[in-house]
C-alpha cells in the first residue's frame, strides 16, 4: 500500500508540475485535484490486492466468484488511479469509478446502515456516496461543460459531495474531538493544539461550502478553499498519525493509518473536483485537451 502510494504520487506530481507552475494563490491546491484524487486510488487497490481475504466479508454472498470480484476491484483502482493522475481517458475512469461506488453504496453500505443505524455506518454512505460523484464531476469536466453529458454529470456527482460536505460539517460539530475531514471513529492525537479548534473550524467550513455547492453562489471559491483546508489538515495531521502507524509492528495499525491518510486525502480531491468543474473548459474550446 504504502509503495503504490508513493509510487502515484511520483507519477501524479510529474503530471501535475506543468498546472502548478501556471496556477497562482488558492488555483495550486486545485491544480493538484488529480493526484489527491488518484493517489488513494492506488493505496487502496493495493490494499485489494495485498490482503483480499480480509476485504473477502463485504462481497455479499449471493455474489459468484467473491474471490475474483476482490481482486477484480483491486486492479480496476489502480488502473483508475493511473488514468486520474495522467489525466489520460478520464471521462471513463471517471465515471466508471464513480458508478462503482454507487453500487457499492446500493449493495453494501445503505442496507447496512439501514439495519444497523449508528453514526459510522452513515457516516460511510456519504463518504463513498461523495467519492462517487466526485468521480462523475471528474469525468463531466473530462468531456466538457458545454456538452450534456458532460454538464449533466457535474450536476449531478456535485450533489453526493455537497451532502457529504454538510453532513461531516454536523457531526463535527457534535464530535469535536475527531480526526478532522471525514469524521469516524479516531480522535485527534493529543499533541495537536486546540483540536476542537480545528474541528469546529473544519465543521463550519465543511457546511458552509456545502450550502454554497448546493445553492451554487460562488461554487469555484468554496470548494477551492475547503479542498485546499482539508489537503493541509493531510499534511500537518493525517501524514504524522501515518508516520506513527507505519512504525507501529502491528500490521493492522499500519493499514488504519493508511486508510485514514488515505480516505481524507480522498475527500479533499472529491472537494477540488468541484472547483475544478466550476472552471472546466468546453471540450471544443480545449482542442488538445482530448480524453483527459
Amino acid at each position: 500500500m504504502s509503495a503504490a502510494g508513493l509510487a502515484l504520487l511520483a507519477i501524479g506530481l510529474a503530471a501535475a508540475t506543468k498546472d502548478l507552475l501556471q496556477a497562482r494563490g488558492i488555483e495550486k491546491a486545485v491544480a493538484l485535484t488529480h493526484l489527491c484524487f488518484a493517489l488513494p486510488l492506488a493505496v487502496f487497490g493495493a490494499e485489494h490486492l495485498a490482503n483480499p481475504q480480509a476485504l473477502l466479508a463485504l462481497v455479499p454472498r449471493y455474489m459468484p466468484l467473491r474471490m475474483f470480484w476482490v481482486d477484480f476491484v483491486g486492479v480496476a483502482l489502480i488502473a483508475a488511479s493511473l488514468s486520474i493522475a495522467t489525466k489520460i481517458q478520464v471521462r471513463w475512469s471517471g465515471l466508471l469509478f464513480g458508478t462503482m461506488m454507487f453500487l457499492f453504496v446500493a449493495m453494501l453500505h445503505l442496507p447496512g446502515a439501514i439495519t444497523t443505524g449508528g453514526r459510522l455506518p452513515w457516516t460511510i454512505v456519504f463518504r463513498e456516496m461523495a467519492f462517487g460523484g466526485a468521480g462523475w464531476v471528474l469525468a463531466g469536466s473530462a468531456i466538457g461543460s458545454s456538452d450534456r453529458g458532460g454538464k449533466w454529470l457535474i450536476a449531478v456527482g456535485r450533489m453526493p459531495v455537497a451532502a457529504a460536505a454538510i453532513f461531516f460539517g454536523v457531526e463535527h460539530f457534535l464530535h469535536p474531538l475527531g480526526l478532522p475531514g471525514v469524521p469516524l471513529a479516531k480522535e485527534m492525537p493529543a499533541w495537536v493544539p486546540a483540536r476542537s479548534v480545528v474541528d469546529y473550524v473544519t465543521g463550519a467550513l465543511l457546511v458552509s461550502a456545502g450550502v454554497s455547492v448546493l445553492l451554487r453562489p460562488q461554487i469555484r471559491m468554496a470548494a477551492a478553499y475547503l479542498g485546499a483546508w482539508i489537503v493541509l489538515l493531510v499534511l500537518a495531521i493525517y501524514v504524522p498519525v501515518l508516520i506513527g502507524a507505519l512504525a507501529d509492528p502491528s500490521a493492522a495499525v499500519q493499514v488504519e493509518g493508511l486508510n485514514y491518510f488515505a480516505d481524507t486525502l480522498l475527500f479533499g480531491g472529491a472537494i477540488l473536483s468541484l472547483a475544478r468543474a466550476a472552471a472546466a473548459v468546453p471540450r471544443a474550446a480545449a482542442g488538445h485537451a482530448g480524453g483527459a
